[in-house]
């Protein structure tokens, strides 16, 4: 039953949506844990639930697979239960925590602690070799594109503290179903509905603010994006959506990870420029990149950088480049958070000769970059940099002091089936919302969106489409709680729930 009601759980993500299958299968859970005889089954259970969970909710990684030719496709799946065997173990240690603190009270002191914890592992599960804190359970709180819902909230929570508002409204399901007498009954059954169906009426007008964008989706298949004799084809179809609808007026042109196959910086061995589009020459790419913007404009795209030392290539970046019109390159910006088996090989020496190697194209590791940082590009504003999946990671993409007007996400989610690219753009729209910042994410074949400070997603370029949104950057909102205290804010939040989970089990005991 904990086995089946993780698979549920996860249902309530995008892009189902099916948010009361997550509240019941919480309950069934918190039912479980409750009537478990000792410390052993409760962590059993807990840990069930998660291999569940986390299977289904990370299945779309096994289609990764299906674009690397050097390991089978049914390694995917595989890996996906693997994964979800490991993750598993922060579910089991809520339960066990939630059991250890509240076994002889139950009721309200066991979703307490129950919430109070899951906001804790959920935080552990971000940072713990270097994390993984893929559908956190607030994204059940977000409303559909155009309404925020009750993800409100997460300005004044964190992601993290508001996946335990879920695991309280999810509570009051379970206390529902013993409840006595019946207003009380009903009370419990309706507040869940009512919490999560109400904000949803609330419509935030749009803000938009002064710079103006092109944001390009230049429709790249995954099966074609390493495809050296696709390059120059990839190029003019990003060129053709990226010309100014003004001659001259300044504007911001946006294009997605892996969205220049030319390496632009000078100093690598010939062998790498022969490779791509406009081979053996950095400066003559960078100034046919600069024509096709226009002037006034500035481009901020993808692209890989290589790392050189002594003559040699030893490792890559994967790294946000900003191109002006003239082909200078004006900064630029290396990914942190990278993707274990995706950018680089963990213990290569070890896995490399059982046959195991990167789902990315290429024998060269990424390396990891310094952390979040905002991009001073005055006239056109101070831009925020997360590539990818870094966008995932709350309370780690902005810059400690240094505040953007906006987050740029640059991604390429051609990886990951139907339900990957939805599920990222609503992780995208909880860091906007718990930050006060517009996030506007250039993708390589869909989902791209402009996503407003309230989480409203003001424009947006479905799967497999070539097209561009023109416009101007919503209006950031003053700093908000959260963008002041980070992840303090959350840990606070889960230490007052176990708090007041204490005076609910002293209370249950007299």
């Amino acid at each position: 039953m904990a086995l089946l009601a993780g698979f549920a759980s996860a249902a309530g993500f995008a892009p189902l949506g099916l948010w009361p299958l997550t509240l019941a299968a919480l309950a069934v859970l918190l039912h479980l844990i409750s009537a478990a005889p000792d410390w052993k089954r409760a962590a059993l259970l807990g840990w069930l639930f998660g291999v569940g969970h986390f299977t289904f909710g990370n299945g779309w990684i096994a289609t990764a697979f299906t674009y690397q030719a050097q390991m089978p496709q049914w390694l995917g799946w595989i890996a996906v239960v693997l994964l979800a065997l490991y993750l598993a173990v922060y579910p089991a240690l809520a339960a066990l925590g939630a059991w250890a603190i509240a076994r002889r009270a139950g009721g309200w002191a066991l979703v307490l602690a129950f919430a109070g914890l899951w906001t804790l592992t959920e935080w552990l599960r971000s940072w713990v070799f270097t994390g993984f804190v893929w559908n956190p359970l607030a994204m059940v709180a977000l409303g559909p594109w155009e309404r925020p819902g009750l993800a409100l909230a997460a300005p004044w929570l964190g992601t993290y503290a508001l996946s335990a508002l879920v695991a309280l409204l999810a509570g009051c399901w379970g206390l529902a179903a013993t409840a006595r007498p019946l207003w009380s009954k009903l009370l419990l059954g309706l507040i869940p509905v009512a919490a999560i169906l109400l904000p949803q009426l609330y419509a935030p007008p749009a803000e938009p603010w002064r710079t103006p964008f092109t944001l390009v989706q230049p429709n790249i298949p995954q099966a074609e994006l390493n495809d050296p004799s696709k390059y120059e084809g990839q190029f003019q179809r990003a060129a053709r959506l990226s010309r100014p609808q003004r001659p001259g007026g300044r504007r911001l042109v946006l294009w997605p990870e892996s969205g220049v196959p030319d390496y632009l910086r000078p100093g690598y061995p010939q062998r790498f420029y022969d490779e791509s589009t406009f081979a053996g020459d950095p400066a003559a790419a960078r100034a046919r990149i600069g024509h096709a913007i226009g002037p006034g404009s500035l481009l901020l795209t993808g692209t890989v950088d290589l790392v050189v030392r002594e003559g040699r290539v030893i490792a890559a970046d994967n790294a946000v480049t900003a191109l002006d019109a003239e082909g200078r390159i004006r900064a630029g910006y290396v990914k942190a958070h990278l993707v274990p088996y995706g950018e680089y090989l963990p213990m290569r020496g070890l896995l490399e000769p059982l046959g195991l190697s990167r789902l990315v194209a290429g024998s060269l590791d990424f390396r990891s970059g310094s952390g979040p940082r905002t991009l001073e590009l005055q006239p056109w504003g101070r831009i925020g940099v997360q590539i990818c999946y870094e966008i995932i990671f709350s309370g780690q993409v902005v810059e400690e002091g240094n505040r953007p007007e906006f987050i740029f996400n640059p991604s390429n989610d051609g990886w990951f089936g139907a339900f990957g690219p939805p599920q990222h753009l609503a992780q995208a729209r909880l860091r906007a919302i718990e930050e006060g910042l517009p996030v506007l994410r250039s993708t390589t074949n869909g989902i791209s969106a402009v996503i407003d400070a309230n989480g409203v997603v003001r424009g947006a370029i479905g799967e497999d489409r070539a097209a561009r949104i023109d416009g101007l950057v919503p209006r950031a909102h003053a700093p908000t709680p959260f963008a002041r205290a980070g992840n303090l804010l959350p840990l606070g939040w889960a230490i007052a729930l176990l708090g007041v989970a204490a005076v609910a089990l002293r209370r249950a005991r007299r």
